[in-house]
């Protein structure tokens, strides 16, 4: 480096003093500062100011003149008088190649200009997860709710429940509390609630009065026991408490609920602790509110008394075929045993489907659901919507099925009645008394 390059190197651009000419005269260096050189051929007429550049100190010499007139580094490389080269330009000191302008540092997440390829996705920060204390917020805001809607549901279907006052009333003698829980459960042939032009599609007639249509005992056990349901055939022959020998629905035509429930505390020997009925109209809606019912049914069925005709097979059941299903006489060599067995099979059908999360979880199913059982069944004062609960429950958990067993027929109330098998029958309600599994002989012999 020669001494005038040295020179130049340490000397300031701003000190007022020129500096020493370079020696060849040459375009200064990226780094040199910027101060007047040797005008180069081909510019000096072109570049000669007129006067002085704006905001150049007067009195200043040429040397002192702005800096932003002078040439730029490529037009001093340019040969004079030679066409500027298309697209040429210098990035950071250095030739560039290709013809395309110079596009400026921008946002990453910009749209590309036309013709332009997209540039390489902004990295998107990671989502922040919720915290503990946030999660726990959120479950316990979700348990309140859910907590809240149940206990409103409790108290709605309480306040919709109708009772029966007195029917499950002390009386002289009345057989003592007995382990387990025991409901009575009755259908009845009531046409409350039915139009004349609904009494005629469902076959069921113009009988005035009430009268049980079906009897069973539920008996749910207080150990891990499967439930036992024991169908109480009609027309037994029983003594009617103060009224002799009758048929077993005619304590319910003599006296109402209350009489039926000593009847059968007296002739079985266990307590009744819940009392429920239902109707015809209550049957209807209940299966319809739950969409039907599948039921297997074994023998092709056609009875006109029952308005019912169906085909064998596995088959959906909507209400008023499902009344008809458990009403008609019709198959078997022992038409009433047939009978209750089909009602057995379809209050255990339609027990599970309700209890079942398809209904309970679907607002559109549970709540008609609830409307039509509420509207449809009668219980005793005693039972509220815990207890039903435990009911729906309990049919749910496949309960062990049979009917009271018999042998032969007698007269009794003007007619033919079914005879107990007395010996089989004790053994029977002796074991649901106790709280003990029915013997399976009995079972076998059902």
């Amino acid at each position: 480096m020669s001494e005038d390059d040295r020179t130049r190197a340490m000397r300031s651009p701003g000190d007022g003093r020129p500096l020493p000419p370079r020696n060849d005269g040459g375009p200064l260096s990226g780094g040199a500062p910027a101060h007047q050189r040797p005008p180069t051929p081909g510019h000096e007429a072109s570049r000669a100011p007129s006067g002085p550049p704006p905001g150049a100190r007067p009195g200043a010499g040429p040397e002192q003149a702005s800096t932003h007139l002078l040439p730029s580094h490529s037009e001093a490389a340019q040969p004079s008088g030679a066409p500027p080269r298309p697209g040429a330009g210098r990035v950071y000191g250095r030739e560039r190649s290709g013809k395309s302008p110079v596009k400026p540092l921008g946002r990453r997440d910009e749209p590309p200009g036309p013709g332009e390829p997209p540039g390489p996705p902004r990295p998107r920060s990671p989502r922040k997860r919720p915290s503990g204390r946030t999660i726990l917020k959120i479950v316990a805001a979700v348990v309140a709710v859910l907590l809240v809607a149940t206990v409103g549901l409790f108290f709605w279907i309480n306040s919709r429940l109708v009772d029966i006052e007195g029917v499950l009333d002390d009386y002289p003698g009345r057989v003592a509390d007995t382990p387990g829980t025991n409901w009575l459960l009755v259908g009845s042939d009531s046409r409350k609630g039915l139009s004349a032009a609904q009494r005629r599609k469902l076959a069921t007639g113009r009988a005035a009065g009430q009268r049980t249509d079906s009897m069973m005992l539920l008996h749910i056990p207080e150990g891990s026991d499967r439930p036992t349901l024991v169908s109480l055939p009609r027309d037994s022959a029983v003594t009617i408490p103060g009224k002799g020998r009758n048929k077993l629905n005619a304590a319910y035509a003599i006296g109402g609920p209350k009489l039926l429930v000593r009847t059968v505390e007296t002739v079985t020997g266990v307590h009744v602790d819940h009392y429920m009925e239902i109707g015809f109209a209550g049957f209807v809606g209940i299966v319809d509110a739950i969409g039907g019912v599948e039921i297997d049914v074994r023998a092709a069925v056609d009875d006109p008394k029952a308005g019912l005709k169906l085909k064998k097979g596995r088959q959906v059941l909507n209400g008023s075929q499902a009344l008809g299903y458990v009403r008609t006489r019709k198959g078997g060599a022992l038409p009433d045993f047939e009978r209750t067995k089909r009602q057995r099979q379809f209050l255990g059908a339609v027990v599970k489907k309700a209890a079942g999360p398809g209904v309970l979880l679907n607002p559109f199913t549970s709540i008609p659901l609830a409307m039509s059982a509420t509207d449809a069944v009668t219980v005793d004062s005693g039972t509220g919507a815990l207890a039903m609960l435990s009911l729906g429950l309990a049919m749910g958990d496949s309960p062990v099925t049979t009917v009271v067993p018999f042998g032969g027929n007698e007269i009794a109330g003007g007619g033919s009645a079914v005879k107990w098998d007395r010996t089989r029958a004790l053994a029977l309600f002796d074991a649901l008394k106790t709280d003990k599994p029915v013997p399976q002989e009995i079972l076998d012999a059902n």
